[in-house]
């Protein structure tokens, strides 16, 4: 094995977003081992570099669902933007429903003001409703969303298209507590043969171009590093890591992945919070 993909949330990060001195341990012996460690995750390649940056390491990120590949020093590789106009078009509906939305760029992730208002009413209105829901579980979902590094706020979407900056569209996220809304959104966008749209989360979806998948991007930087496709490992938990478990010579899912992805993947290992990665990683080596 030559190479490794990893996803973060749900899969190196444990519950509490950290990183396990176990799978840290593992990562830096894969790499002793001659073995090319990748990031492959939702978030900004910024984000991952806040994270990786107390472990001593660099790597190869594919960030945004595979829209963009950052190379270990953070130069830009390859990227895949959303059409301006698209992006436009795609923002303007979200902001037009009341979505809590996120759009990662070149830049920062953009989020508005009025972000984390828009939630707490959602939360206020399932718990009058639901008594018995689960307002901890809940929180904690928004949480992950705010615990990224990068965040810049705007007033509304428009302010995007304004500024004389270039602005690269590589991944737009809508969230939401609404079964229905998450739902609207996914047929808002899943037929559309310009996008691609997938979740890494419960309350979640994420709109890229088509060419915008993990698996696409692990290709990509496969064919870079000179690495043949049945050399590489990858592993993740979510519905955006599909494309790159179908992708990689071994798949992995992890033990608190959801359940069509411990189907199609070739092997299960441990949850995030039993240090799965670096039980997978002890295995291959």
């Amino acid at each position: 094995m030559k190479l490794i993909a990893i996803d973060l949330d749900g899969t190196l990060l444990n519950s509490k977003h950290q990183v396990s001195s176990e799978n840290e341990k593992a990562l830096h012996q894969a790499r002793q081992e001659g073995i090319e460690v990748v990031v492959s995750t939702g978030r900004a390649h910024f984000d991952v570099a806040s994270i990786f940056e107390p472990l001593g390491m660099k790597t190869w990120v594919i960030s945004a669902n595979g829209a963009a590949i950052h190379d270990p020093d953070g130069g830009l590789f390859h990227c895949e933007s959303i059409e301006k106009k698209r992006a436009f078009e795609i923002l303007s509906w979200l902001e037009e429903e009341n979505y809590y939305y996120e759009v990662f760029t070149n830049r920062a992730i953009y989020t508005p003001h009025n972000g984390r208002e828009l939630l707490n009413i959602e939360l206020d209105r399932l718990t009058s409703a639901n008594p018995e829901a689960d307002l901890a579980v809940l929180r904690q979902a928004a949480e992950v969303q705010y615990s990224q590094s990068g965040f810049e706020y705007i007033h509304s979407y428009r302010e995007l298209f304004e500024t004389e900056e270039q602005i690269d569209f590589f991944n737009i996220l809508g969230f939401s507590f609404y079964k229905e809304k998450l739902e609207a959104g996914w047929k808002k966008f899943e037929n559309e043969t310009d996008l691609t749209v997938v979740s890494s989360a419960d309350h979640n979806f994420e709109i890229a171009g088509k060419r915008a998948t993990k698996g696409q991007a692990l290709e990509r930087l496969a064919k870079k590093l000179g690495i043949p496709m049945n050399e590489t490992a990858a592993v993740g938990d979510s519905l955006n890591d599909y494309s790159m478990l179908k992708a990689a010579g071994k798949s992995v899912a992890m033990g608190n992945a959801r359940e069509d992805i411990k189907a199609m993947a070739a092997a299960v290992t441990l949850t995030n919070d039993e240090h799965g990665v670096a039980h997978m990683i002890r295995h291959l080596l």
